[in-house]
Order: structure tokens, then C-alpha cells, then sequence
């Protein structure tokens, strides 16, 4: 499918469903925002995103997905652990929440075409948010890099952590690189999103972020190192500059990735091995390990569980489990099997990304940004559809002047 016969507003509804991932919780913003309005605000464009879906898609067409069926077979056990309420009606909330996300992806799944459309969109929206990120920094820096997070970036007009602000900015980097290497966009304007999103990225001092865009694009890149001149290029210059910033600035980027942090509380992982090591222990029963306690917000004992995999043990069990590492080798292998291609690449880093910061961050058991990506990884990796030949009219009957008419002879 062309990107010129996908609608425009598939993007809008696209970026609804960004700004319903964005969160309702982080830093204090410059004009405080309360935490109603904020949920008003991400569940209307949730809203908004479905109607807008069904309004574009009202025949209810979809692409068959392993992804999509994956993600509606994780509602089963979110909602059978949810409905005793132990969790309190927030659960159930959630659930409702994510039933109605993954219904809209279904929908904008018809326009899933292998091509990069979806890419293109995830960049745009995601650097809007970013922008918004840079805009509160020059307004009140004070707000954005306050002492409570070490001084690192935060959102000053939108309450936003520095792991979100790394994560969408480490995604978008990786993204446009590719894009360059692959031919889809000129220099300048690659340069115009790269270069910002990496000053904010420094800024946030998001290790996790930083190692996924890392290794991202190294996977992704040697995915065309067979078929693309450029993507040589590109791999060895980069090899060649990181070996010669690891040697020149081995003490500053050792500065900048310890944060301030002694050895013990680096190696402790910022105090969240102390959490994951609770959660094991805690006593559950068969119910429990099974389908887990019920959608909450990926906390334990009021700390952040900040592990994808553990959050999800803990609140859809070892079903959950099961079906998202279902979801990774559905679409891991897929694109291993797929030949050399552009958008081949752009899976594997949306891939690679998504399971590396699954050790450190949490989120894909829920409607997330981390879902975002993997079902762009998934538009990626569709079948293009087969076209429909157009069916040829029946040329125009000419008509014939009486007078040029043969008599009938009688």
C-alpha cells in the first residue's frame, strides 16, 4: 500500500494513542496540573483514538496479526485476575482501558502494509512530545532538572520522568538513522530530529535508554550490512568513533553512566533488585501465580517494580508471562525470516529495544509506549496486501448514422 493512499488522519488517531501512554505522574510542572485533569486528558484521547479508528475503518477491516492476537489473549487472564476486585475497581478500569486500546489497533491494523508510514508517524509524534520537553526547559530550567531526580531532565510542562524522556528520544534517534541509511529522508532533515533528541537524551542521564538505542542500532544496521553500501559505511564509521571515544573520553562517559552513584548502589541496580527480590518471595496462591493480582500500577508494596517481566508475573502471572515472550518470538522471528530491507531493520531495533529496557522498565503487559512500538515493529513486518486489478471497461459502442447503415436486402 502506498504511504500517499493511507489516510492523514490514521496519524492523528496515532498520536492520540502516544498521548494516552504518556502517564499521569512524574515531575512537578511549571503550572501545576492536577492528576484528574491529566487522566481526563490521556483517557479522552484514548476516546478520541477509537472513534476516529472506527470512523476510518467502519466496514471493521483488519490485518490478520499473531502480534494483536497475542496482545487480546493477555485481556483473559488481566481480566479473570481482576474480577474478584482485590485490586480494587482500578483494576478492572485498566482492563477496560486496555481492551479499548488494543481494539483501535485492530483497526488501524488495515493500513499494517510493511511499509514505514507507521514510522514516520512515530517520529513525528513522539518529537512533538519531546519539543514540549525542550520548550519547558528553556522556560524554567530550574523545573526541569530538578534536585529530586539528580538534576536530570524532566518534563516541566508535562509531567514527564527522565527514563520516558530517554525512551522517546532514544526510539526516534534509532529510527531516523535507519531511515537515512535506508534512502527515506534527506540528511538535514534527519539531522533537524537527531540531533535535539540527542542533547535531551544526554540530559536525562537514562542508562537504559541510551544501551537499547546502542545495541538497537547495531542489530538493526548489521541486518544490511549484506545489502546496503551505505549501511557498511555507516557501521564502520560508527565503530571507528566509539572506539575512539571509549579510549579519549573513558572517564567522562564512566562520570556520566554512574551518575553520582557509588559501585554497590550501581550494581543493585538503584535499589530495584531489593524490590524484585520481595516480589518473588511474597506468598501467592495458584490462582495468583497463575493469573497474577489484577492491573495495578506496576508497583510492589508502594515501590516501583520497574522490570517488564516481574510486572507482569505480578499482575497477569505466568500466562501473562507466557503470551508476552509469545509476542517477542512471534515478531523476532518473523523478522528473522524476512530478507534484508528497511523496514526489516526498523523491527529489529523497535525489537531489541523493547527487550532490552524490559529488564529495567515496566510496561508490557499494559497499554504502554513499549506496545507502541512493538505494533509499529508489527506494521513493519506485514505482508504488503495483494493489489486488486482494476477491472477494464467495455470500450464505448460507436453509433452508426442512419444514412451510414447497409439496406437489408429483401
Amino acid at each position: 500500500m502506498d504511504e500517499r493512499r493511507t489516510p492523514k488522519l490514521v496519524g492523528t488517531a496515532w498520536g492520540l494513542l502516544i498521548l494516552n501512554t504518556l502517564g499521569s505522574t512524574g515531575a512537578e510542572t511549571v503550572v501545576p496540573l492536577p492528576r484528574s485533569l491529566i487522566q481526563m486528558v490521556t483517557m479522552g484521547a484514548l476516546v478520541l483514538a477509537f472513534l476516529l479508528a472506527l470512523a476510518l475503518n467502519p466496514r471493521l477491516r483488519v490485518r490478520p496479526s499473531a502480534f494483536l492476537f497475542l496482545l487480546t489473549l493477555l485481556l483473559v487472564p488481566s481480566v479473570i485476575a481482576s474480577a474478584d476486585l482485590e485490586s480494587g475497581l482500578g483494576a478492572l478500569f485498566r482492563c477496560g482501558r486496555m481492551a479499548l486500546f488494543v481494539v483501535t489497533l485492530w483497526l488501524l491494523s488495515r493500513w499494517w502494509d510493511g511499509g514505514v508510514t507507521f514510522v514516520r508517524h512515530h517520529i513525528r509524534m513522539y518529537f512533538v512530545v519531546l519539543c514540549s520537553v525542550a520548550a519547558g526547559a528553556l522556560v524554567s530550567p530550574g523545573a526541569a532538572m530538578p534536585d529530586l531526580y539528580g538534576g536530570r531532565l524532566v518534563g516541566a510542562l508535562w509531567p514527564l520522568t527522565p527514563p520516558q524522556i530517554g525512551q522517546y528520544a532514544a526510539v526516534i534517534i534509532g529510527l531516523a538513522v535507519l531511515l537515512v541509511v535506508g534512502h527515506r529522508t534527506d540528511r538535514r532533515s534527519a539531522a533537524l530530529v537527531i540531533v535535539p533528541s540527542l542533547v535531551l537524551l544526554l540530559l536525562t542521564h537514562t542508562r537504559t535508554a541510551t544501551l537499547g538505542l546502542l545495541v538497537g542500532l547495531t542489530l538493526a544496521i548489521g541486518s544490511l550490512t549484506l545489502t546496503s553500501a551505505a549501511a557498511r559505511r555507516f557501521f564502520s564509521w560508527a565503530v571507528l568513533c566509539a572506539a575512539v571515544a571509549a579510549v579519549v573520553f573513558a572517564a567522562a562517559l564512566r562520570s556520566w553512566f554512574l551518575r553520582g552513584q557509588s559501585e554497590e548502589n550501581f550494581s543493585n541496580l538503584t535499589g530495584r533488585a531489593k524490590v524484585w527480590d520481595a516480589l518473588l518471595a511474597a506468598p501467592r496462591t495458584t490462582g495468583e501465580k497463575v493469573f497474577g493480582m489484577g492491573l495495578g500500577d506496576k508497583s510492589f508494596d508502594g515501590l516501583p517494580i520497574d522490570n517488564s517481566w516481574l510486572a507482569v508475573y505480578h499482575e497477569q502471572g505466568l500466562t501473562g508471562v507466557t503470551l508476552v515472550a509469545g509476542v517477542f518470538v512471534v515478531l523476532g522471528g518473523v523478522a528473522l525470516l524476512r530478507p534484508p530491507s528497511l523496514a526489516r531493520a526498523c523491527a529489529i531495533f523497535l525489537i531489541s529495544y523493547c527487550a532490552l529496557a524490559s529488564y529495567t522498565e515496566a510496561g508490557l503487559g499494559d497499554a504502554s509506549p513499549y506496545l507502541l512500538h512493538l505494533a509499529v515493529a508489527a506494521s513493519l513486518l506485514a505482508q504488503p496486501a495483494a493489489a486488486t486489478p482494476l477491472p477494464v471497461p467495455d470500450p464505448p459502442r460507436r453509433r452508426v448514422p442512419r444514412w451510414a447503415r447497409t439496406s437489408e436486402v429483401t
